[in-house]
């Protein structure tokens, strides 16, 4: 997972006053409306619209859009085995770089359909809207994820050439496109005894960024879609030669197979892998007339939630109905449990949903005939019938697993109680920051060198490591929209750390202020006083950890910012390259190589100049020295290591690092959240022995390491 990424970053953006002219749009308006006539109408047929406008099918054209063409196909795959007619399928990354995803289900019809007058194969892969999942129980499709049924047909238009190959009825059928358009007929090229579809695409490198499939990415989806449909294996191969070197053993194949039969209890298991369990997975599965549903759930020792919702296989990020329904009966539950057995007297109130919520894993499956998501992206699911349904079933199975569990019922009970004593000791806390921030002038930490705007779009936050670097940040910004919060130490660890102890630290306190959201109850995304927060530090190791604790705060309490793009992570360069009146920044080892070979040198010969990062703390010669030498002048070149943004002077933190025409910067995104929460886990826990097997593993692949 990439937790960031390079961006473009010109200045921030700036309103401009829009003056209307009258009298030239009366002018000009006579010869609009002449010029402006049903010649002008475009009328895209077949799957031109695709090609024309790829982002309305398949959000966006970069690496994500990429790989939305192969979950297209496989939920096709998956729909099969979730209808019960396949027990395998098959992705495959080819030599020539295309890939193939293969079933034994039923095999796509392949007879004539009467509305098209060709093969009911062709016209689900040229025609839009167009699939056997709109006939209700006659289609064979109780539930299906791709209810949008564009999928296929996408995936022909964005490719340069799509070989659609089907075995039923004792035949081997197979046609092949080309950027959607079929380039023969439907030709039967063998017999089988077997079932099923496979199909092989080449993606256009026209429409897409890249065409490079990307494996892990590949392979985290599919091991999920294995955990949702339990007694299917899910297969993978790169068979792209070197791609993998050193990874694999045997040959150039890279393979995984996944197949689980727990289902979600297996899914919930690995995401707690990693964690101390404070309890046993509890799990249910229930058929009713509103939905088919599974629940699993699991406590651990941790203090963040972790809850991951489905309907129909489709991963619902923004919850719903589903998840709605799952907190209600959790916390209704719960409640009545510790009443009846005493934990809860008449005196006391009942536990919050926050706090029966903390430490848990959860994940809820959901599959209906009607999904009715909303938005585009599918993120949230709607239908109201599936709260009730799910409230119901839970509240009874959860009230009856207590009962009979009564360990288990007492050990939930007291970490959501705990949980609970420390949600009113963090509001106190939290009330007397807030209630500190609004004594001091309106709230903002003495340390904190504003910006002049009061524009969130205009406005960045620089968070600087050290008071050295904060005071050449502050002398190089532009005060009109830059502010600087220089930070002394390293902030707490917020992974093991309740809210209460994190709002005892300063300097997270300094900047929670300084942002102006708010946090837990209190969050409000809408107050952040900066639209760019930049994360500042230095090259070295203990800049490296002081940005992973920054990255872990706002991942585990201010995840919306990062949601939303407002992180950023800033490049300084890693070195000052000079030769002669010749200058230059560069911000890696290889960029370093590539100047020194424009100016002469090669790697071979860049030993004979002068890197003085320790020694001479500046330039590799001094003048004197520079005169006395008896190197050669041709490869004599300045190279100066910053390791701290404190060597820098204000102009030169400016021109590097802070001007928005000159600068680099990589914003903080979230691809996979699911992942982000394992490696937060596995790097930041309690637990030492994930991290140092984490370590063991990935050590050989660390470059330019700075002890």
């Amino acid at each position: 997972m990439e937790l960031y990424h390079k961006t473009e970053n010109k200045a921030p953006p700036l309103k401009f006053k829009i003056q209307l002219h009258m009298s030239s749009e009366k002018k000009d308006q006579e010869s609009k409306n002449q010029s402006y006539s049903a010649d002008q109408i475009q009328v895209l047929k077949g799957l031109d619209p695709v090609r024309k406008r790829p982002g309305m099918y398949i959000g966006t054209t970069d690496v994500r859009g990429l790989h939305h063409l192969i979950w297209e196909v496989v939920d096709n795959s998956i729909d099969e085995a979730m209808a019960g007619h396949a027990d395998k399928i098959i992705i495959a990354i080819n030599e020539d770089g295309s890939l193939t995803v293969a079933d034994n289900g039923r095999g796509i019809p392949v007879d004539q359909h009467k509305d098209t007058g060709v093969s009911a194969l062709e016209t689900v892969l040229t025609t839009l809207h167009a699939g056997g999942k709109f006939g209700g129980d006659s289609s064979g499709y109780k539930v299906s994820g791709g209810l949008h049924g564009v999928g296929v047909s996408v995936v022909n238009a964005l490719s340069v050439k799509l070989i659609a190959e089907v075995r039923r009825d004792g035949k081997i059928y197979r046609q092949e496109y080309q950027h959607g358009t079929p380039v023969r007929a439907l030709e039967v090229v063998g017999e089988t005894k077997s079932t099923g579809t496979a199909v092989t695409f080449y993606p256009d490198p026209k429409v897409f960024e890249t065409i490079d499939f990307d494996s892990p990415t590949i392979i985290t989806r599919l091991r999920q879609q294995a955990y949702l449909t339990k007694g299917v294996t899910i297969s993978f191969e790169d068979r792209r030669s070197g791609k993998h070197e050193g990874e694999v053993a045997a040959g150039n194949t890279y393979k995984y197979s996944f197949y689980f039969e727990g289902g979600i209890r297996s899914y919930v298991n690995h995401l707690n892998h990693n964690k101390e369990r404070a309890s046993e997975v509890f799990y249910i599965e229930r058929d009713t007339p509103e939905a088919m549903m599974e629940i699993a759930f699991q406590y651990t020792g941790t203090y963040n939630e972790n809850i991951i919702t489905f309907a129909n296989n489709i991963h619902t990020p923004e919850g719903g109905m589903h998840l709605t329904g799952f907190r209600s009966a959790l916390t209704r539950s719960l409640n009545a449990y510790a009443r009846a057995k005493g934990f809860l007297k008449e005196k006391d109130d009942n536990m919050t949903n926050e706090d029966v919520r903390e430490g848990l894993t959860a994940v809820i499956s959901v599959k209906l005939p009607d999904p009715q998501f909303e938005g585009q992206t599918k993120a949230k699911l709607g239908n109201p019938e599936v709260r009730k349904a799910v409230e119901t079933v839970f509240n009874e199975t959860l009230s009856e697993y207590l009962e009979e569990n009564p360990n288990e019922g007492r050990v939930i009970i007291a970490k959501a109680m705990l949980a609970a004593r420390a949600r009113l000791a963090s509001r106190a806390a939290r009330e007397t920051v807030l209630r500190k921030g609004a004594l001091e002038g309106m709230t903002l930490p003495g340390k904190l060198a504003d910006c002049s705007s009061r524009d969130p779009e205009h406005s960045e936050l620089y968070i600087v490591e050290g008071d050295s670097a904060g005071g050449s940040a502050k002398q190089g910004r532009n005060r009109e929209y830059q502010a600087i919060l220089p930070l002394r130490g390293k902030i707490l660890n917020v992974e093991q750390a309740r809210l209460d102890r994190m709002l005892g630290n300063n300097e997270i306190k300094s900047l929670i202020i300084a942002m102006g959201v708010g946090i837990g109850e209190t969050f409000d995304i809408s107050r952040l006083r900066y639209h760019r927060i930049v994360i500042m530090t230095d090259a070295d190791v203990d800049g490296a950890h002081i940005r992973t604790l920054l990255l872990t705060l706002f991942f585990r309490y201010f995840k919306p910012l990062i949601e939303s793009g407002y992180i950023y992570i800033a490049q300084p360069p890693l070195y000052k390259l000079a030769k002669g009146k010749l200058m230059e920044y560069v911000y890696t080892e290889e960029e370093k190589l590539t100047v020194l070979k424009k100016w002469g040198i090669d790697e071979a010969s860049e030993d004979q100049s002068d890197d003085s990062e320790e020694d001479k703390g500046g330039m590799a010669e001094s003048e004197e020295e520079a005169e006395n030498s008896s190197k050669p002048k041709a490869t004599r070149v300045g190279i100066q290591r910053y390791k701290g943004l404190g060597e820098m002077n204000p102009d030169q933190l400016w021109e590097t690092t802070m001007d928005p025409e000159r600068r680099t910067m990589m914003r903080v995104t979230l691809e996979d959240a699911e992942m982000a929460d394992a490696i937060f886990d596995t790097l930041m826990g309690s637990e030492v022995l994930p991290r140092r097997k984490f370590i063991q593993t990935h050590a050989k692949s660390v470059k330019n390491l700075d002890i």
